[in-house]
């Protein structure tokens, strides 16, 4: 990438994280290009569609969440590791408002820019309960892809209830009882 592509692509990443911190994954674009300095054109031209510019913007958190798989993966308590995974995935969707609701739609869509940051997660996951599930701690019939719904629906659920902070923690914990081997 030349240089002055280079700035254009970090500065609409900048703005872009701005915008989706202050007015959600629905920002205006056009917004996001003009505090950027650019034409609405040239962001197209770094991403071709809303959700190629999500997946960089949140690639970063996405590399961490990734990291705090790994270094889970060696705990002495499986079950444990994947609550706290599935618990850092929650805080994370809801760091900007519609997020969780994005990530739920780029799950059934495979060509989804978003897939990029959704098949490594799910990996990443799938790793984890695997652990979980030799265990003997969670049910045989949890699939990685439904635990990562219900993340991504208790942090809408949570995100459409600001008035309620621990609405996400109760949900989660009623979602684990019925994830959990008897």
């Amino acid at each position: 990438m030349r240089a002055d592509a280079r700035r254009n692509y970090e500065r609409l990443l900048v703005q872009a994280r701005k915008a989706f911190a202050e007015h959600g994954t629905g920002a205006s674009l056009e917004d996001v290009a003009r505090a950027a300095g650019v034409g609405i054109g040239t962001l197209y031209r770094h991403f071709p569609n809303r959700y190629a510019l999500i997946s960089a913007v949140f690639e970063e958190a996405v590399n961490d969440l990734l990291a705090r798989s790994r270094a889970l993966l060696d705990s002495d308590e499986p079950c444990a590791a994947l609550v706290a995974w599935l618990r850092d995935i929650i805080t994370h969707a809801g760091e900007y408002r519609g997020l969780s609701r994005a990530l739920m739609s780029a799950s059934q869509d495979a060509s989804s820019a978003l897939s990029r940051c959704s098949n490594p997660m799910r990996e990443a996951g799938q790793a984890l309960l695997s652990r979980a599930q030799a265990a003997g701690t969670v049910r045989r019939d949890v699939s990685i892809t439904d635990l990562l719904q219900l993340t991504n629906a208790i942090a809408l659920a949570a995100e459409e209830t600001p008035s309620d902070p621990h609405l996400a923690d109760r949900l989660l914990r009623l979602t684990l009882r019925g994830i959990t081997a008897p």
